[in-house]
């Protein structure tokens, strides 16, 4: 332990801990702009100065590690001048433009001038013309905002092993760009959406799709329905002063029939059907020799896109079935219309999603347009939704609950717990044990594949069967279970595993690039501690128990992994070099 003093506070922390989070320890408050707790610091901004006493030596708060006897001033009028004096050459090279910035009342660097009391200019405008990049439609590079303090880098990079992203040029020509400056449709960027996630102001942001949502909405002709992941129901009401992890699910039916959709559907249904088809594909595979193991799920199209661009050579490993938003919205154009006798081509779809990715895959390939109209018309992300709820001027955090429409709305424990990391995993087991032996799980929360733990391998006994399984957030830490895979073929051995899970977001779509930020792991684990609760108070926990599953499956798809259920829930993958849609491909005349 390091004993040191920080204002004249004694503190006692750990050796390698860093003066900025020593500070924390006695609630002293160090200002950042580069650094965020989930990445390492870069001491790119400098604004988190701080005086070794009775010295005029200045260091670096967020990388300097505390020592032994430190004594440490963090609050003296030359301090305050000097972190004021950084925040304005940054604001120097920065645009005006707060009042259109998608970060207006939401960017760090706003809040830290406002803080520090800043009111004109002392530096003169160094502003270069640099063109935005929406070339991908799923976010969009405004570079010229770019502070340079390098967090998405350090997200693309480090963290998802994606390289999309550098620094292009050198002093004050810096700026973000995709590498040898392609657009990022033209980049290996497979919009997982964590560079938007970290980056601190307005240079980096979703896409927004909200006018078609409006649009539609207002068209009489259109019949609108919606649904809604898991893991938005435990994050937007951190945007309305709620807390993390908080359900808000009934609030939301109610907040979605009050904005005019005339059908409320719930995602967490599709995952059901996702898990009854996937656990009939494993099932198939394990005992009948249908396919090849180990079986990777599919259900994040961040992921998709990066085997289909990294590792095509694992394609005959994945699973066919759709991601749960495309399998209820195929199953809203064929299912539902024919229920209620509507018109596919008049019924208009909008998935609520915290995943930036999305936006891409409800046009990648023909599959998504199994009702012979695209299934997913507009998929938005939680941040999104809550600019539409500000601008209706509906009090969210005041709405009674009320009930979706049970058709295609209810839903397990297996299937809210998708929105996790290791959930799509639990869910597959618990429904897969079933199949295997006409019994359920004994344990039915396995701890195993649970929590934060970049990979996470177990055994599970399953009647005659002992599965390995693997568990990976993060696309940074998929090259492990990937390298494991390919050693055990090279050397002609039987594979590591029967079962993988792979999210590419840390924490699962909890932390996906469309939800509120302000992330780090304090708050994915309220996130995720509020599905295993609402998991835990479902009155069917297995998938395959739902009675509107079973009834899907009576009335329209007949047998788990039928044709028809094929036909209309499952897809194909392809080696896909660049970021092409089905559209784009076949408006180009290429082979799919």
């Amino acid at each position: 332990m390091i004993h040191a003093r920080i204002n004249g506070i004694r503190v006692e922390v750990e050796e390698g801990t860093t003066v900025l989070d020593a500070a924390k320890k006695v609630n002293v408050k160090i200002p950042t702009l580069c650094k965020h707790p989930d990445l390492p610091p870069t001491a790119a901004c400098g604004i988190c100065m701080v005086q070794l006493k009775g010295t005029d030596k200045m260091i670096r708060s967020c990388c300097t590690e505390i020592t032994e006897g430190m004594d440490i001033i963090t609050l003296t009028p030359e301090i305050v001048e000097v972190r004021k004096t950084v925040l304005e050459l940054i604001l120097s090279n920065h645009p005006n433009a707060c009042l259109t910035c998608a970060r207006n009342q939401n960017c760090e660097l706003q809040s830290l001038a406002a803080e520090f009391g800043i009111k004109e200019e002392l530096f003169g405008k160094i502003l270069k013309n640099l063109e935005i990049d929406d070339s991908i439609k799923t976010i969009v590079l405004e570079p010229q905002k770019c502070i340079k303090c390098g967090r998405c880098i350090q997200a693309c990079q480090e963290m998802q092993n994606v390289w999309a992203l550098s620094f292009a040029g050198r002093g004050l020509d810096t700026r973000i760009a995709p590498a040898a400056d392609f657009t990022l449709v033209e980049s290996p960027c497979v919009s997982c959406g964590q560079c938007a996630a970290y980056c601190p102001v307005g240079a980096i942001y979703v896409y927004d799709d909200t006018a078609k949502v409006w649009g539609a909405l207002n068209d009489p002709s259109k019949h609108c329905v919606v649904q809604i992941a898991p893991a938005v129901r435990v994050a937007i009401g951190e945007s309305f002063g709620m807390e993390s992890g908080e359900l808000k699910t009934g609030k939301l039916y109610t907040l979605l029939r009050r904005m005019g959709f005339q059908a409320v559907f719930d995602t967490n249904f599709g995952a059901d059907v996702t898990i009854v088809e996937e656990a009939t594909e494993f099932v198939k595979r394990l005992t009948k020799g249908g396919g090849v193991l180990p079986l990777i799920s599919s259900c994040c199209p961040a992921w998709v896109d990066f085997m289909e661009k990294f590792h095509p050579d694992m394609i005959p490993n994945f699973s066919t079935c759709k991601s749960p938003h495309e399998i209820l919205a195929a199953l809203a154009k064929t299912y539902y219309a024919l229920q209620l006798n509507i018109p596919p081509s008049s019924i208009f779809m909008v998935s609520i999603m915290p995943c930036i990715a999305k936006k891409f895959e409800i046009h990648r390939s023909r599959e998504m347009f199994v009702s012979g109209y695209q299934d997913v018309n507009v998929s938005i992300t939680t941040r999104e939704l809550v600019r539409m709820i500000k601008q209706t001027g509906i009090d969210f955090s005041s709405l009674p609950d009320s009930e979706p429409d049970h058709m295609l709305a209810d839903y397990s424990g297996g299937g809210t717990i998708f929105g996790v990391t290791g959930g799509v995993m639990e869910a597959a087991l618990r429904s897969i044990s079933s199949f295997l032996t006409g019994k359920p799980l004994g344990n039915i929360g396995l701890n195993d594949v649970r929590g934060l733990k970049g990979v996470k391998e177990a055994r599970i006994k399953v009647g005659d069967y002992t599965l390995n399984v693997a568990v990976a957030h993060g696309l940074g830490n998929v090259e492990y279970v990937i390298n494991k895979i390919r050693n055990a073929r090279e050397k002609g051995e039987e594979p590591p595993y029967h079962f993988i899970e792979v999210m590419a977001c840390p924490g699962g779509c909890i932390g996906g690039g469309g939800q509120p930020r302000n992330i780090n792991d304090e708050v994915r684990r309220l996130r995720i501690n509020g599905l295993y609760t609402d998991d835990s108070h479902c009155k069917y926990r297995d998938c395959h128990d739902n009675p509107q599953v079973k009834r899907l499956y009576a009335e329209f798809l007949g047998e788990y992994g039928s044709k028809k259920s094929y036909d209309i829930l499952h897809t194909y993958y392809r080696h896909r070099k660049e970021y092409k849609s089905y559209r784009e491909t076949e408006f180009l005349g290429e082979s799919e």
